[in-house]
């Protein structure tokens, strides 16, 4: 729609946070942009969760929003064989429609049969000049842009987030092609003046002393930064008491407003509302760039009139005499219901037309992102005759975010979250590229060098792993003399250096002493041997898990199966089997509606009429 839009961050300029830096890291191990952008142009960088688990580690960094954007379009520009091109496109154009004139190669009017199953493909796109492109597929990620309102209080505004363009002739094209969209809203705080702001009422927010970059190819050298600070206050009773006196101009409880909006990311709003024991809420003040005074209400979204918001961001202390840049305002906007979409990202009803991010009822930059390098990767797969690249759930929290987008019943805008994600200890963020990385070389998009490199990284780690299981020490008075001078326990018995590293106040470093034989290696390396010696035995009962988990995922169930046929198999689940289609049995049983049982009665099915169906 705007060339302007690329990379533009309308919401809370920054980048991972708590399961989302998960996506990050598996994006860059898959060959993404997304994680060496904003190695390129953060302002602050924090590890969250470090005195949990591993599981649950996860980077988020501050964005320089303005470099951020820049940087990541002077990337497309550079990229060959990629053309970018500014324009509205109104119409997806199907095999059995016939094209006008202008086509983009100059073919003039022609008319395609379906393929030989009578499914419509894609042969095109018709923008709002009427100019028509051919093509073989199409991925359509519309963000919040189609159909989108601005609701300010009374005040609506037919326009997309940040006062862009809206999108408004696609919807009639998707609809005609039997594409159900549904109705979806998610807001943003104000941006205020960040010199009118009282800091020394707040709290402030450092980022850490040292930073780990979010790619893996980023040299960690040149992440150490100079950052800028975030700062946290909170609202009060004052606060909640002028949001409760106003609750009726806000468009959400005046009935104005028709999406249903994020459970978990809500509006100031719906938390005086929802929380009402609740006598403050946190309130993060973060810059949003190096180049500008304006400054990120993060925690304080909202829909209210002018007037509301003055006077109660005004009560939240430091913020008394604000100036405020921009109004904070919900955005509503058509999206798909992801249940018309394959696991590869491609709608059932087209072949060739893929959708992802926020247009796939979504929230967040990194799970948009995340489908949006999946639908690419899988369209050059499709047009190369390769099979689609489909993460399983034991694999990646991409593979969990697609498969509940595509299988569940979402009916508010998805967010991910660690919980989410049955396997979480072996999808750590740390190990993504070990994970992940042969995917991204399969696909292109990760050169010869850097697959090596995670290779001889595995067989490292490994080798170490074995090392320090089978070097044993003995209870010398040398040894107990050094545990004792870590606050260890002495030994009774001789045991394996790994053994040792299991006691929590040892690590690998804090065994050197007793290691004599150790060769230096790549902390890369360290960090891995440490936390798979650490947490072996989880980590062996999760695999155990996943073999039993990918059992149901390899029994895979023909497209040609007819549920009616199924004896047994009650009203509802039969009408949810049909309307999914699920490719597995592992993807059948996470169908809301499905039960073990009727799980059993399939499975019965498919083993009488395996090679029949």
């Amino acid at each position: 729609m705007n060339v302007d839009s690329i990379a533009m961050m309308p919401c809370n300029p920054h980048i991972g946070g708590s399961s989302k830096g998960h996506l990050v890291r598996e994006i860059d191990a898959l060959g993404g942009e997304m994680g060496k952008n904003i190695d390129k142009t953060f302002i602050q960088s924090k590890m969250l969760n470090v005195s949990k688990g591993p599981a649950v580690h996860s980077l988020r960094t501050q964005a320089d929003k303005a470099e951020y954007s820049k940087s990541m379009r002077q990337v497309l520009e550079k990229q060959e064989n990629l053309t970018i091109r500014q324009a509205e496109v109104v119409k997806i154009l199907t095999s059995d429609e016939t094209s006008g004139e202008n086509s983009g190669d100059g073919s003039g009017q022609r008319r395609v049969t379906g393929d030989e199953s009578g499914q419509k493909r894609v042969i095109g796109v018709q923008i709002h000049t009427g100019t028509i492109y051919d093509c073989d597929a199409v991925i359509i990620c519309t963000g919040t842009y189609l159909q989108a309102r601005c609701l300010v209080g009374e005040s609506i505004t037919e326009t997309g987030p940040s006062g862009m363009q809206r999108s408004t002739g696609l919807r009639d094209s998707l609809q005609e092609l039997g594409i159900y969209l549904r109705r979806f809203k998610t807001g943003t705080p104000a941006r205020m003046d960040g010199r009118t702001l009282d800091y020394s009422k707040m709290t402030i927010q450092k980022g850490d002393d040292v930073v780990v970059p979010f790619s893996y190819s980023t040299d960690p050298a040149d992440v150490q930064i100079e950052q800028v600070p975030c700062y946290l206050t909170y609202t009060n009773e004052e606060t909640h008491e002028i949001i409760r006196e106003n609750i009726d101009r806000s468009p959400i409880y005046a009935g104005i407003i028709e999406g249903t909006g994020p459970r978990y990311c809500p509006s100031i709003e719906d938390k005086v509302v929802k929380f009402a024991e609740k006598t403050r809420h946190q309130v993060f003040i973060e810059p949003e760039g190096r180049g500008t005074n304006e400054v990120y209400v993060d925690g304080m979204s909202s829909s209210m009139p002018d007037d509301v918001q003055q006077r109660m961001y005004r009560t939240v202390p430091g913020l008394e005499n604000c100036v405020i840049v921009k109004n904070a305002y919900a955005i509503e906007y058509d999206c798909i219901n992801a249940n018309e979409l394959k696991l590869s990202l491609e709608t059932k009803a087209v072949r060739g037309l893929f959708c992802a991010g926020q247009f796939n009822g979504s929230s967040g930059y990194e799970e948009a992102a995340a489908q949006g390098l999946i639908a690419g990767i899988n369209v050059a797969n499709q047009l190369r005759g390769r099979d689609p690249l489909i993460l399983k759930r034991s694999e990646a929290y991409i593979g969990v975010l697609i498969d509940d987008l595509v299988t569940k019943d979402n009916r508010e805008p998805y967010r991910m979250m660690t919980s989410r994600a049955e396997y979480r200890l072996l999808l750590r963020q740390d190990n993504a590229d070990l994970r992940l990385r042969k995917y991204g070389y399969e696909a292109g998009l990760i050169g010869r060098e850097a697959y090596e490199h995670v290779c001889r990284k595995q067989e490292a780690i490994e080798k170490e792993v074995q090392r320090l299981k089978s070097v044993k020490i003995g209870a010398s008075r040398e040894n107990q003399a050094y545990l004792k001078s870590l606050g260890s326990a002495e030994l009774k018995t001789a045991c394996s250096l790994a053994e040792l590293m299991c006691r929590p106040e040892l690590g690998y470093e804090q065994i050197a002493g007793l290691d004599p034989d150790r060769k230096p290696l790549p902390k890369e390396v360290t960090e891995q041997v440490e936390i798979q010696i650490r947490y072996e035995g989880y980590i062996n009962r999760q695999q155990r898990q996943v073999e039993q988990f990918e059992k149901m995922e390899n029994r895979k169930i023909p497209s040609s199966i007819d549920y009616d046929d199924v004896g047994s198999l009650r009203l509802e689940a039969r009408q949810k089997l049909k309307e999914f289609m699920p490719a597995s049995v592992g993807q059948a049983s996470r169908i809301s509606g499905v039960t073990p049982a009727d799980v059993a009665v399939l499975l019965i099915y498919l083993e009488k009429n395996r090679g029949r169906t």
